[in-house]
């Protein structure tokens, strides 16, 4: 009778014939760890930014089909998977008699996603494995690679104690250029400090010290609360209010190389999400906030609104628009390959190219020849980006005084702002990395990473 039963079950449904009514649901934690994968192979095979996918109105549709704790699981799974990339590779291959094939793509991405969990997240090896398993038999591409998975995931957490090789955690391209712009030594601190979730950083309207209390963190030297773990922001004490917005430290820096600008029309150019709109208008500002997006522009003026600050929003494309009149200064924190937010960002190291920078950096030329005809004879002008590449920084900026007589540049000082004397150039620029503000901890120390020059409109 057993006999007879087991070969009962093994017999296969007639063609098109439905799953039994009530048959088990999908294993819980399963679609998380579906989704995961998916937007894995959209940042490294498509390159697609890891911001759009994980947007929790226009995301990835696996995404958004999750709950709030599973989209966080999400987002901590493909941080550490990005984050830790070339070390999880490493660690995988140790494992593998022979590479997987070419078509095998799929299988490899449930291992980052397995692996990611075992050596770097709080969630129980078993859970990590069995679930990697199951994705793996329910998809027709990677079935046949099941008990692979199983037996490489399983003697990952097996020896989970020796740690991750000492690999590196970014494609060659990236490292070659960290290396070429500031040195072997140099380099290694930046690629160090990627490989750590970056802390949280608020811009205050305040007494600094007030909010750090508040918000359980500390006032770093450039007058800016960091936080080492936020948790939810709009839940945390302020923000309904409009008492503080999320600023990265460096991120605070260029606005306030405009000066003292109370009075001043200021025009904040590619302004969106309006951080640095916020300290030039809460600085008295007569600001106009430009953008190209209509969307993002929305984000700007929604921002305000609860910041309780009043600006000017105009949606233009900047190398086309014409103002009624010059501004006093204007700040253009210029669209760029966002390297220097790779702690923050891991995904950037994977989808973005050296054309990638050489096509922006021309943009960003065109954008600043463009914001010194906006100002009048005697303003000043600031041009930033977090970009870690001088393609973006020093040498567009060296190639502009080369080829202008518009404007002269006026250095930037290393006593006008607190705590900004280790990031001033020679020649008067603001250069910070992801290796700076060191305190001793991973987990509270590093920055974005910026460049910021300014100029006088002759």
């Amino acid at each position: 009778m057993s006999a007879g039963r087991t070969g009962a079950a093994r017999r296969p449904r007639a063609q098109g014939a439905r799953k039994p009514h009530g048959s088990a649901p999908e294993r819980p934690g399963l679609a998380a760890r579906k989704a995961a994968a998916k937007l894995l192979a959209a940042v490294v095979d498509a390159r697609t930014p890891l911001d759009g996918l994980t947007d929790n109105e226009h995301g990835h549709p696996h995404y958004l089909a999750l709950e709030a704790r599973d989209r966080a699981l999400v987002r901590a799974i493909l941080g550490a998977a990005l984050r830790r990339r070339g070390s999880i590779e490493g660690a995988l291959s140790k494992r593998l008699k022979s590479p997987l094939p070419p078509n095998a793509s799929t299988v490899s991405h449930i291992l980052h996603v397995g692996a990611a969990q075992i050596m770097l997240l709080d969630v129980p090896d078993s859970a990590a494995v069995d679930l990697a398993v199951d994705h793996a038999k329910s998809d027709p591409r990677a079935a046949r690679f099941a008990q692979l998975v199983n037996a490489i995931l399983r003697g990952l957490a097996r020896d989970k104690a020796d740690g991750l090789p000492d690999a590196s955690d970014v494609p060659d391209w990236f490292r070659d250029r960290l290396v070429a712009a500031y040195g072997p030594a140099r380099a290694d601190a930046m690629l160090a400090a990627q490989r750590h979730e970056a802390p949280t950083d608020f811009s205050v309207r305040g007494d600094p010290q007030k909010w750090a209390e508040a918000l359980g963190g500390f006032v770093l030297p450039t007058g800016s609360v960091r936080v080492a773990r936020s948790g939810a922001i709009p839940a945390l004490p302020g923000f309904a209010e409009g008492e503080w917005w999320v600023q990265d430290a460096a991120a605070a820096l260029p606005a306030r190389l405009l000066g003292a600008v109370a009075g001043l029309r200021v025009a904040d150019l590619c302004a969106a999400p309006g951080g640095k709109t916020a300290q030039l208008a809460l600085a008295g500002a007569k600001v106009t906030a430009v953008d190209l997006s209509a969307s993002r522009l929305a984000r700007l003026a929604q921002n305000m609104e609860r910041l309780r600050l009043e600006v000017d929003l105009m949606q233009a494309n900047l190398l086309e628009w014409q103002p009624d009149e010059p501004f006093d200064a204007v700040l253009l924190d210029a669209p760029c390959s966002s390297t220097g937010t790779v702690r923050r960002h891991p995904d950037v190291a994977w989808t973005k190219t050296t054309a990638d920078i050489d096509k922006l950096a021309d943009l960003q030329r065109r954008l600043l020849e463009r914001a010194v005809e906006l100002v009048k004879p005697g303003g000043r002008i600031v041009f930033s980006n977090c970009s870690l590449d001088p393609r973006e920084g020093e040498e567009l900026v060296a190639g502009l005084l080369a080829g202008t007589t518009q404007v002269v540049a006026e250095p930037i000082l290393p006593d006008e702002l607190p705590g900004i004397a280790g990031f001033v150039t020679p020649e008067g620029w603001l250069r910070t990395s992801p290796a700076d503000m060191q305190l001793g901890d991973p987990a509270i120390s590093g920055m974005d990473g910026f460049f910021a020059a300014r100029f006088r409109r002759v």
